[in-house]
């Protein structure tokens, strides 16, 4: 099953000047208009009549799924935080029990995938919290809802009419595909793209139910992180340690070096211990919560994870839920706690970086790689530590510059 829209020039045509066409509904979207325009698509992309009309029977667009879409917390996440509320006792020792009561599934995904149980459960953890909250919204009104909206309704066209063809191959009922907000199904949260090209029948029923069924979801995950390039034998990273005098400016994913580099700077195990020896294995280092928080070595492994979602808090809270699943205790050198900037302070850090020509991209209050990079950059001029970490201190010197 393809993962978007099918052949036709003209159906590309129509993804393409999709957003203008929405747009010119103005708001909020005439329903019709739309359905009309998602009908055109899915024609296009040989989806029979009768399955547009039973997808489109039950889409309803809501209003809340807009505002949810828009909506952005106040604070911005501190890490300490986002790895609270996913990594905690209560999950920790549901998982270990899921680890045993699962054993034979997991061991025989283990066999034919090369992913190891242990990420399986911590990935259905994380997503839905072992299957126990698959989403509130029916996913033929969510994916209807954002692909009428003009933000992003290219994207959410060609999932809307990926779930048609789902529906079609699999005799999937629209009203019972419950999901996210966004659209995303199942105990393993899979967008429609997503299930079309990586869900498995992990139970040997003949059917695929990411619902229901918990050999499917979990089979279908690990045939995604084996397409997305899972390393057998191999871990995600570690917590480490950083010596005194350590160069700041080499912590970040995309800055990857042999272990034995890593090594040979007297970065250590949390437990104190010199790493291997290895120049055939690249690493990078990361400090999610800056110079005064822990510290992480991440190997490849770590990079598949965010393949299947781009947060580095993401992907680290799989990988330490993974490793307390299998016994591991907690960091060493835990997050500092309290709230995050502001959001607002954040596009104001931006804001300074662009005008003193610190590129940060557009002044948005979202941390991704443009900003660390020009945060860094700015710390090591102002003879800070340059962990590349947005703080309280860098905002104070961008509003009060030093006099000269």
């Amino acid at each position: 099953m393809p993962n978007a829209i099918q052949h036709p020039l003209f159906t590309a045509v129509l993804l393409l000047l999709l957003p203008f066409s929405l747009s010119a509904l103005g708001k909020p979207v005439e329903t019709s208009q739309c359905f009309d325009l998602i009908r055109t698509q899915a024609v296009a992309a040989g989806v029979r009549a009768g399955t547009i009309d039973r997808v489109l029977g039950h889409a309803k667009i809501e209003e809340q799924i807009i505002a949810l879409d828009r909506k952005q917390p106040e604070f911005s996440t501190t890490f300490a935080d986002y790895l609270g509320k996913r990594v905690n006792d209560k999950r920790i020792t549901t998982g270990r029990d899921l680890l045993q009561s699962q054993a034979p599934l997991l061991q025989r995904l283990t066999r034919e995938y090369g992913v190891p149980g242990r990420y399986l459960v911590a990935f259905w953890g994380l997503e839905t919290n072992y299957g126990g909250f698959m989403g509130t919204k029916n996913a033929v009104s969510a994916l209807a809802t954002l692909a009428c909206d003009p933000r992003r309704a290219r994207f959410f066209m060609s999932e809307l009419v990926t779930t048609m063809q789902l529906v079609e191959r699999f005799d999937l009922n629209p009203a019972k595909m419950e999901s996210s907000w966004a659209g995303a199904m199942g105990q393993t949260q899979f967008m429609p793209s997503t299930f079309a090209r990586y869900a498995v029948d992990g139970d040997g029923d003949g059917n695929i139910d990411l619902w229901g069924s918990t050999a499917d979801a979990l089979a279908s995950g690990a045939n995604y992180l084996r397409a997305l390039g899972w390393e057998k034998a191999r871990r995600w990273g570690r917590e480490v340690l950083l010596p005194a005098g350590f160069d700041w400016t080499l912590t970040g994913r995309h800055i990857k070096k042999s272990l034995a580099h890593w090594r040979s700077l007297n970065v250590r195990t949390a437990a104190g211990q010199l790493l291997p020896d290895r120049e055939d294995m690249q690493a990078s280092v990361i400090v999610p919560a800056g110079h005064k928080g822990p510290a992480f070595i991440v190997y490849e492994n770590f990079h598949v994870i965010m393949g299947w979602n781009r947060s580095e808090y993401y992907a680290l809270s799989v990988g330490l839920l993974a490793d307390r699943l299998a016994g591991g205790g907690d960091l060493r050198r835990p997050a500092p706690s309290g709230k995050g900037l502001r959001r607002a302070d954040i596009k104001r850090i931006q804001q300074g970086l662009n005008s003193l020509g610190f590129e940060s991209g557009t002044p948005d209050g979202i941390v991704g790689s443009a900003t660390r990079k020009a945060v860094r950059a700015y710390q090591q001029q102002q003879g800070l530590i340059a962990d590349g970490f947005p703080d309280a201190e860098v905002l104070r010197r961008l509003q009060n510059p030093p006099k000269t």
